[in-house]
């Protein structure tokens, strides 16, 4: 079997853009959602466990790193937001992303020194703010550094750069009043049956909620990703029992379902 190295990856890749219909009427814009999606996939992949389903799943993440630089490298590529005059290609890619690397690791690379996590952390901000000076991306705002993300990883991470500007409770009591308040608040809303504050207030019971998980020390995205991998195994599990009686779910009833989701939490944990 033949083996390919990256250099013939980027090869069939270009080859992909000049011949075949869909890669050529890909854009930068339009790829962004399967990028998200690898991404997703990849953590899917790695919980599972298995293997050869990570390794697949890391090679489509890198198609997409692949296949953007491929159409960012194309001299006749033209796009309403982009220009013509800044292109770049993978190799660029992999330079900027070395110097970042070394740039970002003092500790390793230069004369700065740090023993734990904790320290590597504040090295990391250091040289990221210093980065955003030279680059005059530097802003008085300071929830301007979160980054754009996930909603859930976004709400922590944005009462995380608050908490470190003193807008915070001194304990989770406070997290957890906030968060009875604001269910109260949505019950009101539901009574109103108005949809516009339904939402509003199911927002704000959210963002509480991130604020308890915050305090505790758990990445809510973690924390939920992981309750709807378990939905799946469960939910699967009622219908692999369904199926050995020659069933479905829509030929059974809910009374009947409840009694096979007791039975695969049970099952589930052997």
């Amino acid at each position: 079997m033949t083996t390919y190295q990256i250099d013939d990856l980027l090869q069939i890749m270009q080859r992909l853009r000049n011949e075949c219909p869909w890669d050529k009427a890909q854009t930068p814009q339009s790829l962004t959602r399967y990028a998200i999606e690898e991404a997703y996939e990849v953590e899917a992949a790695i919980q599972s466990g298995n293997h050869a389903n990570i390794r697949d799943e890391l090679g489509d993440l890198l198609l997409q790193v692949i296949f953007q630089s491929q159409m960012f490298s194309e001299p006749d590529f033209s796009n309403d937001q982009f220009g013509k005059d800044q292109t770049f290609d993978f190799h660029d890619v992999v330079n900027g992303l070395a110097h970042k690397l070394i740039r970002r690791h003092p500790h390793v690379f230069g004369e700065a020194s740090a023993s734990s996590q904790t320290e590597v952390n504040q090295l990391w901000e250091q040289v990221k703010q210093s980065e955003r000076v030279d680059q005059g991306k530097s802003s008085r705002r300071r929830l301007d550094e979160v980054k754009p993300g996930p909603a859930l990883m976004q709400a922590q991470d944005l009462q995380k750069q608050a908490a470190k500007l003193g807008f915070d409770w001194p304990d989770i009591q406070g997290a957890k009043d906030k968060l009875n308040e604001e269910l109260a608040e949505l019950e009101q809303a539901i009574e109103s049956q108005q949809a516009a504050q339904i939402e509003d207030e199911l927002g704000d019971c959210f963002f509480a909620l991130i604020n308890v998980a915050r305090k505790l020390n758990i990445q809510s995205e973690m924390a939920l990703l992981g309750t709807v991998t378990k939905f799946r195994q469960r939910f699967a599990y009622i219908e692999d029992q369904l199926a050995a009686q020659g069933k479905t779910p829509e030929k059974s009833n809910l009374q009947e379902m409840d009694v096979l989701w007791e039975q695969a939490k049970i099952y589930l944990k052997k």
